[in-house]
């Protein structure tokens, strides 16, 4: 369709009038205290990609709270732009509105955004709109579907126990979780925090054994300290890293050693290279492999 958000963008961009010299693409991922969705991102991609095939030169304001390295709102010199695009999200409120007072300077584009009330400062304010909905006109699909993705991470499941008192001083626990934490935090992945106790009264938690091992089947993978982390996911099939968090070894390794699973680091031993070694082994057809060959299903 030519009515598609791209191509209504990539007309306004064109001749008759000049074309941009600079633009600064913007959105609520911009705003400090707005919102980073990953459907906002998605569609600064989309707009980022429509600008390159058009042969539109232009920066990207992040906020500083998603990216603090990067270009943002605060840093950016408006004379270095003569153009301002503004995608995704609701036009609507202080922040969208104070665009058109710092960059006055620029002819100022809305795309892929919703019009909740047309005569908002914050709607008015721009040369031109191309809504996805809020106006008598039919809804467009949303730059976030169309997006150019890359290759999708895997999905981590993290597991971890944080009582067992009953080994007193052998207890690694604190130090192990906050190691796992920080260095999974840093991987390339979805990590989806996960817990092997059951509840009727909680809608995060599982309410039956069954629940939990569909939850575990859909994962790539899965870190734990829990003894039933381990069992539980090579039941389904699921390769696992597992950790003992007991100094000298308990019931992690001694499981590990009786159902033959290779991948299990004692508390001592942990460190980001070990566990790297594992993270690759676990995610190749040699970890996937192994795990099938527990699995009960």
């Amino acid at each position: 369709m030519d009515d598609e958000i791209p191509d209504v963008l990539l007309r306004l961009l064109r001749p008759p009038g000049p074309p941009p010299r600079r633009l600064l693409l913007t959105g609520w991922f911009s705003f400090l205290h707005g919102e980073a969705t990953a459907g906002d991102v998605l569609a600064q991609r989309h707009a980022s990609a429509v600008l390159d095939r058009a042969g539109v030169r232009h920066d990207t304001a992040w906020s500083p709270g998603f990216r603090p390295d990067a270009l943002s709102l605060e840093t950016a010199d408006p004379g270095a732009y003569d153009t301002l695009l503004f995608v995704c999200g609701p036009l609507h409120g202080p922040q969208v509105a104070a665009l058109h007072e710092k960059f006055g300077n620029c002819r100022r584009l809305a795309a892929g955004v919703s019009v909740i009330d047309p005569a908002d400062p914050a709607v008015t304010g721009f040369h031109e709109v191309v809504p996805r909905d809020g106006t008598p006109a039919p809804a467009r699909r949303d730059l976030a579907a169309a997006a150019p993705v890359g290759a999708l991470p895997p999905v981590a499941g993290l597991l971890l126990s944080h009582g067992q008192g009953e080994y007193g001083e052998r207890r690694r626990h604190e130090r192990v979780n906050e190691r796992l934490t920080g260095w999974l935090a840093a991987k390339d992945c979805v990590r989806l925090s996960a817990d092997t106790r059951l509840a009727r009264d909680d809608w995060r938690l599982c309410a039956t054994a069954e629940q939990f091992l569909a939850l575990v089947s859909r994962l790539d993978l899965v870190v734990t300290t829990r003894l039933h982390g381990l069992v539980l996911a090579l039941r389904t099939g699921t390769p696992v890293i597992a950790v003992d968090p007991v100094a000298g070894g308990a019931k992690v390794s001694a499981q590990a050693e009786a159902v033959g699973w290779p991948a299990v680091i004692g508390a001592d031993a942990l460190s980001a290279r070990v566990l790297d070694h594992w993270w690759e082994w676990a995610l190749s057809g040699d970890g996937r492999t192994a795990a099938c060959r527990h699995s009960k299903g």
